[in-house]
């Protein structure tokens, strides 16, 4: 993780969006970030932004997590997906593994350890 990264948020929450953006900003894990509370806005300008990491919610209105996964897939987008959920089911938990691009599971609400800890997993991963 040599150049900056470049992350979008998606969520249908402002304020879930707000803050995880400061916690982005204060752990320095990144400074350009992009927030979307419309997935679907999200998906058409995927291919634009480029993002390097999408940090996505699951339950959001009519374009959940699964479907916002389904459609990079379609789309032979391959960016790297960080889900964070308010869900603890397991289930997602498995689900989320079908999907290659999908590199962590974080439950809300993040935090600065879970941001450090995240950067860690994908600094040794680089």
């Amino acid at each position: 993780m040599n150049k900056p990264l470049k992350v979008m948020l998606v969520d249908d929450q402002k304020m879930a969006n707000f803050i995880n953006k400061k916690l982005i900003e204060v752990t320095d894990f990144a400074h350009n970030i992009l927030a979307y509370t419309l997935p679907d806005a999200a998906l058409l300008d995927i291919e634009t932004q480029k993002p390097d990491l999408i940090f996505l919610d699951l339950n959001m209105p009519i374009i959940d997590g699964w479907k916002f996964l389904d459609n990079l897939q379609q789309n032979k987008n391959f960016t790297q997906v960080v889900i964070v959920t308010s869900s603890t089911s397991s289930i997602d938990k498995e689900k989320a593994q079908n999907y290659t691009q999908v590199v962590d599971f974080l439950i809300k609400p993040l935090t600065r350890n879970t941001i450090l800890s995240l950067k860690n997993k994908l600094t040794a991963g680089s």
